[in-house]
């Protein structure tokens, strides 16, 4: 018996012969719908039921932008000497021309000085801001130190009881920047001791 081959749908219908040809002759099928959820040309078909409302896409909100942080500058051990005795003798002349010569607004104002000298020092330099605060505080004395009538020495001599009778605050603006050295060389070396720990690899 004869077998008839089937022929693929994307090769379109089978044609019939030609009147007088020989062969069987058999009707003109139309092409077959598209599948579900496909289209003829192969692309995915969107359903668009009446039941069904098409949503628009919704966007999602920006995220918020990031707060901008304060700068942190850090300063070398040269650099935090400069900050400190540039910024107390500018104290100093403040307060001779605006509070008289006060040796007790000036120590109060000491203190800021050396918290802000501690804070902004470089981790790599962080035991000089103790040593350079007291010299600093020496520095912006000189305009403030009751001086004699005399020449060099009686200003000496002024420097010298001006340092003696502000050293509470000489003292505790030095303490205060040994204690926040402290803590930040502390915190570093935690840190740097996390770091290791999970660098290293596990049994």
């Amino acid at each position: 018996m004869e077998q008839h081959r089937t022929r693929p749908a994307q090769y379109g219908p089978r044609r019939d012969p030609a009147p007088g040809t020989s062969g069987p002759s058999r009707p003109v099928r139309p092409p077959l719908p598209p599948q579900a959820g496909r289209t003829a040309a192969g692309g995915v078909a969107r359903s668009t039921r009446p039941d069904r409302p098409v949503r628009a896409p919704q966007r999602r909100p920006a995220p918020p932008s990031a707060v901008r942080r304060p700068p942190n500058p850090r300063l070398t051990g040269l650099g935090s000497g400069l900050f400190c005795g540039a910024v107390m003798l500018v104290v100093g002349l403040l307060t001779e021309a605006l509070f008289g010569a006060s040796q007790t607004v000036y120590g109060v104002l000491y203190l800021p000085v050396c918290v802000l000298t501690a804070l902004w020092v470089r981790e790599g330099n962080l035991f000089i801001a103790p040593v350079v605060v007291p010299i600093a505080f020496a520095v912006g004395m000189v305009p403030v130190a009751k001086e004699g009538e005399g020449g060099a020495l009686d200003r000496l001599m002024g420097m010298v009881t001006a340092l003696a009778t502000q050293a509470g605050w000489l003292y505790g603006g030095t303490l205060a920047a040994c204690v926040i050295v402290l803590v930040r060389r502390v915190r570093r070396v935690r840190a740097v001791n996390r770091r290791l720990a999970r660098s290293r690899p596990r049994p």
